[in-house]
């Protein structure tokens, strides 16, 4: 996951809507599905999705009442800490 990436998405969704988010996932994760791509395209539509969904839950924190700062912050040292664990 990369932080400004996930900043940028959840810029997007107070934009416009979730929605388009959660389609996108849903479109990358049926492409997933094709026989023929190669891992490292895999690996790429994977990261493109956790990325995705890193920014709804940033967005679901926001919604909380947390700054956005704070919010992008935590859920990235929250990322790292399970990474190390």
């Amino acid at each position: 996951m990369k932080l400004p990436i996930i900043k940028h998405l959840t810029q997007f969704i107070e934009d416009n809507d979730e929605d388009f988010v959660i389609e996108t996932i849903e479109t990358l994760e049926a492409l997933t599905e094709v026989s023929s791509l190669k891992d490292e395209e895999l690996d790429v539509i994977g990261e493109l999705i956790s990325n995705m969904y890193g920014a709804i839950e940033v967005n679901n924190i926001i919604k909380t009442g947390t700054p956005k700062k704070e919010a992008l912050n935590g859920f990235m040292k929250r990322v790292l800490g399970a990474i190390d664990q």
